[in-house]
């Protein structure tokens, strides 16, 4: 695998499994840029969803991994990134189908909710699948028309 670029972000109910995260990542030769947060402290998850959302969409990073206690609220903030699409996934098919069929550049994990050793395999299936095109890309483009009216 190519080394990729790949920023990493959470909150504080995600700090752990953002740092477990890191090895992953770590392990599949990413070059790994951290967003925060950078310890267990209570602080707001929009402020790191948006961080690794403006690195993704300005082409510091190719993607993003983003943790919170459900995955939710990070992911709804990255996503009012345009040219984020970010997906809360559960298990290693969503996180395959997310970049399949979705051309998904974050993923977002609930850590409350995915044990480390699924999150990991989750990673893993992100990171190394690639978009399909085909059918998909119409859908893709249309989600970038979308952005476009709401930055436009």
């Amino acid at each position: 695998m190519r080394r990729k670029k790949i920023a990493l972000g959470s909150d504080h109910a995600g700090y752990e499994a953002k740092e477990r995260a890191r090895r992953v990542l770590e392990e599949l030769g990413a070059e790994v840029s951290d967003k925060g947060t950078y310890g267990a402290e209570s602080v707001d998850y929009p402020d790191f969803g948006a961080a690794v959302g403006r690195a993704v969409a300005n082409g510091e990073v190719e993607m993003g991994v983003l943790i919170c206690g459900s995955g939710i609220g990070i992911s709804i903030a990255a996503n009012k990134i345009p040219g984020v699409r970010a997906g809360v996934c559960w298990n290693e098919e969503t996180a395959r189908l997310a970049r399949q069929h979705n051309d998904a550049n974050v993923l977002c994990i609930g850590a409350r909710f995915v044990e480390p050793g699924l999150a990991a395999r989750m990673i893993r299936a992100f990171v190394e699948t690639g978009f399909e095109g085909g059918r998909h890309q119409q859908r893709v483009e249309k989600i970038s028309k979308l952005d476009a009216e709401r930055s436009g």
